[in-house]
């Protein structure tokens, strides 16, 4: 029996791993082009009436949960979010080189995310927001977000939608042996 390593032909799913590389660089980059562009905290720039950049300072997670703490969760999100993506890193590397592909995707976007996260958390103390969504008729405030946030969504979505689609090919497995 061959050893399998982390990249190559038996490396499982963890060749996936460039979409989480190249979420994090995205994520880096749009989070430095915002500091660069926006002197201050909470200027901003309207780019529709329902859409805006804005620069904010998230100290929690989402929709700014604990962001009044005090400073411990901090610590917290950043060990969170490694060992998540340690864990992530671990089911990559167990998943089949073939196959589910979908699920590999996923994961790799919510490491990605995950760790462009820590990243603001370790070098600011805060994670850096500028997506913001709003409709004033209707005094709807959605809470700011950034890159890394949308690729955690979207990998998250990801993986609902593998397992979906597997307990559609599970049903249907099981429908024709028992004909």
């Amino acid at each position: 029996m061959t050893e399998r390593r982390w990249f190559g032909l038996n490396a499982g799913a963890s060749n996936w791993l460039w979409i989480g590389v190249a979420v994090m660089v995205l994520d880096q980059w749009t989070k430095w082009l915002i500091v660069e562009n926006f002197e201050k905290e909470f200027d901003f720039k309207v780019l529709l009436p329902v859409l805006e950049l804005m620069r904010l300072h998230n100290t929690g997670a989402a929709f700014s949960f604990l962001s009044d703490a005090g400073g411990w969760q901090r610590w917290v999100f950043i060990g969170l979010g490694v060992a998540v993506s340690a864990g992530i890193l671990v089911w990559l590397r167990r998943l089949p080189p073939k196959g589910q592909g979908l699920l590999a995707a996923g994961l790799s976007l919510i490491v990605g995310g995950a760790l462009g996260n820590v990243i603001d958390r370790v070098v600011h103390g805060y994670v850096i927001d500028f997506i913001r969504v709003h409709y004033d008729a209707w005094n709807f405030d959605f809470p700011a977000f950034n890159v890394a946030d949308s690729a955690i969504t979207i990998g998250a979505v990801l993986i609902v939608l593998d397992n979906l689609l597997e307990l559609d090919r599970a049903r249907a497995k099981k429908k024709v042996t028992s004909t």
